[in-house]
């Protein structure tokens, strides 16, 4: 038999965010899929907390009093659905780290077949979302967000890709390199992932076990933002040519009513409608890009602050 030394070593991440009524089960879960269809491995299951409110942090530290194999990392505040789990991930010590939703969203009878795939020679293995249980709704408009960011990006970013799968820690040193202080996983698989032997694993996301979502509309807002700044250059190439477009018939316009009020001084009566019409259409547009360059401006601002990705409160068990 080998020896524990020898073994491969699996990382679980489990971010979670007042997951009190699932965080027991899904790391019950976890010991019972890695006992039964992963043994030949050494593992460690993370949490990281991204300071909850509703008693999570109490069951955790349960979790991790009962098993050493339980590890936690505890924020000092909420850094938001992309920070912590990269973050987290930056900190496993596996041969490959696994992230997976606390809510069981993601199926956990799929990481064995992620280990599969892995050990024949794919670096990272992602899940991707064939069909939802959740709203039909908010799927059919993901995956209108996700084709155009895809069609508008260089990155040919991967729809309906959560970031559940799993990543070899040569992956993961890529990641703890990029020093990024707004990461975007999807984005930055996307980018990379082609030179790591990506490959697709596909499945059906299943409802939210317990508790409610934590996906509000500001939430998801945020996540198309970032990718939409990070990744493409569309909006600003587009502020550009509306406005040269709106200034080009601006400019026609006003000289056909030169031209006729000129030729038919007496007959022709411009009014105000025009005028009003023109304001509202042209401010309208300028309102528009003025906030969009402002979300530029907001990445760049982030990014030149540069803080960290996530401040820590404590470690359990590491």
């Amino acid at each position: 038999m080998e020896s524990e030394v020898e073994r491969k070593k699996i990382s679980i991440l489990i971010p979670c965010f007042n997951e009190v009524e699932n965080v027991d089960l899904m790391v019950f879960s976890l010991k019972n899929m890695l006992k039964e269809s992963l043994e030949s491995y050494d593992y460690e299951i993370v949490l990281i907390d991204n300071c909850s409110t509703d008693g999570t942090r109490d069951k955790i530290e349960k979790l991790c009093a009962d098993d050493k194999k339980v590890k936690a990392i505890f924020n000092v505040t909420n850094f938001g659905q992309f920070n912590s789990p990269f973050h987290g991930m930056c900190q496993c010590t596996g041969d490959c780290v696994i992230p997976i939703c606390c809510d069981f969203q993601d199926p956990v009878e799929l990481i064995p077949v992620f280990v599969e795939k892995w050990e024949q020679g794919h670096r990272i293995v992602s899940g991707i979302k064939t069909r939802s249980r959740e709203s039909r709704i908010m799927y059919f408009f993901r995956s209108i967000y996700y084709k155009l960011i895809r069609n508008m990006s260089p990155v040919k970013m991967i729809e309906h890709f959560t970031g559940f799968g799993l990543y070899d820690r040569t992956f993961i040193e890529l990641m703890r390199q990029l020093d990024d202080p707004i990461p975007f996983l999807r984005g930055i698989v996307a980018e990379y992932g082609e030179g790591f032997g990506i490959i697709e694993v596909e499945y059906e996301q299943a409802k939210r076990r317990a508790g409610k979502t934590h996906n509000s509309f500001y939430s998801l807002y945020d996540a198309a933002m970032l990718s939409f700044t990070s990744y493409t250059k569309v909006g600003l190439r587009l502020a550009t040519f509306l406005g040269a477009i709106s200034s080009g018939i601006s400019i026609i316009i006003a000289i056909f009513y030169l031209v006729m009020k000129l030729t038919h001084w007496n007959r022709f009566s411009a009014g105000q409608t025009p005028l009003v019409i023109g304001v509202f259409l042209i401010g309208g547009i300028q309102l528009f890009f003025i906030g969009l360059i402002g979300e530029y401006i907001l990445n760049i601002n982030t990014r030149v602050i540069h803080r960290p990705v996530v401040v820590e409160e404590r470690r359990i068990n590491f």
